[in-house]
């Protein structure tokens, strides 16, 4: 029977209130309005911005359905959607392109003027919310919301994908991946033969890695307080490995040190703590370094430090889905993908049922995962 035009009552992970476990519930998922699309989610990916927003380190509105690294298919459009059609295998948008704002027509930008990251109103254009549990509306994240078997989405919001991409693999191009592995090639612009340093090897780290290791350098320092992530790190092209409790003087010694006193030619800092981003400033060449900020910083966060790490020509630099206008490069990225020249695998150490979404969060805040992805 179609579900076209008709409400969808469905299974979804509700976060009630910071720091309490997600609630499985039903919720009512309403028919997609002009230029919105409704997606049934197939696999999901648990990523630490999700957990920012639990712990309330990412302030956002609650009852509020999170998830926004996902594969799907359409399951129904709404009017003016030619985007897609009912039936194509898609992955949702948490930086939308909407191809007519400033910065999604200018070559240097890709934080398109629909994006909801800057200030989190979990709101569709309209001022409402596609998603009603008990009664109540919940709100949706950053343009996505993916705990939940279906959700609705602005056309800018979501990309066509080859239908032979597996969704449990290709749903970390939604995020992860993409945002790290393009933060080495894209914001940093990373040379053959030069030195980088990576500071947090979770899922968005560790592509970072691959970035840096498929653009030519030569040395690549993975940076974390977990050793258990090592010997990952190496496997995807870290050459070397440092636990900041090893050393009594700071990070950035330690690092000017392993480097002959000159620093690191690329930093990323992909833990979203100003302290870690002063630290992998610092560790940069105090000339012609280059400092990428990956990681979401806490809502409240402020950042000082000395101007001269600037004024000596080091420069610092923030970085949203590694730099990539999401529609134009999620098919290719794929497509990369299913012709081998990356490979997923390494990033995905847990697969589980989407019911257990709350053991999911709990591998990533005791640090036993990379990436976990729920099925539904």
């Amino acid at each position: 029977m179609s579900t076209t035009g008709k409400v969808i009552k469905c299974k979804a992970a509700v976060a009630w209130a910071p720091n309490k476990p997600f609630s499985i519930e039903e919720v009512e998922v309403a028919p997609p309005k002009a230029h919105e699309v409704r997606i049934k989610i197939l696999a999901t990916g648990i990523c630490r911005s999700d957990e920012h927003v639990v712990s309330g380190a990412l302030a956002a509105p609650f009852p509020i359905i999170l998830g926004h690294e996902a594969a799907g298919v359409v399951e129904s459009v709404g009017e003016g959607v030619t985007c897609v059609k009912p039936g194509d295998k898609v992955i949702p948008l948490f930086a939308p392109q909407c191809g007519v704002c400033d910065a999604c027509v200018n070559p240097r930008g890709n934080l398109c003027v629909k994006t909801d990251l800057n200030k989190i109103h979990g709101l569709m254009e309209d001022g409402t919310t596609r998603f009603t549990c008990k009664g109540k509306q919940a709100y949706q994240f950053i343009n996505t919301s993916t705990f939940t078997e279906y959700t609705v989405v602005h056309e800018s919001s979501v990309v066509k994908i080859d239908a032979v991409a597996p969704p449990e693999k290709v749903c970390l191009i939604g995020c992860g991946f993409s945002t790290g592995y393009g933060a080495a090639v894209n914001t940093a612009k990373v040379e053959r033969g030069s030195t980088c340093a990576v500071f947090g090897l979770g899922g968005v780290g560790l592509s970072v890695v691959m970035g840096c290791k498929a653009a030519g350098a030569s040395r690549i320092i993975a940076v974390d307080v977990n050793k258990d992530k090592f010997a990952k790190a190496k496997e995807v092209g870290a050459t070397e490995c440092v636990n900041p409790q090893d050393f009594t003087k700071p990070i950035e010694d330690v690092l000017k040190e392993m480097t002959g006193g000159i620093g690191v030619d690329y930093s990323f800092e992909v833990i979203g703590r100003p302290e870690t981003m002063k630290a992998a400033l610092a560790s940069c060449h105090i000339n012609y370094g280059v400092s990428v900020i990956v990681g979401v910083p806490p809502s409240a966060s402020q950042i000082s430090f000395s101007p001269m790490l600037l004024f000596t020509g080091c420069t610092w630099k923030g970085c949203v889905f590694g730099g990539w206008k999401s529609k134009d490069s999620v098919p290719k990225l794929v497509a990369e993908y299913l012709e081998k020249k990356f490979s997923l695998d390494p990033l995905i150490t847990h697969t589980l049922p989407f019911d257990k979404i709350n053991e999911g969060f709990e591998l990533l805040r005791t640090g036993k995962s990379i990436r976990t992805v729920l099925l539904f």
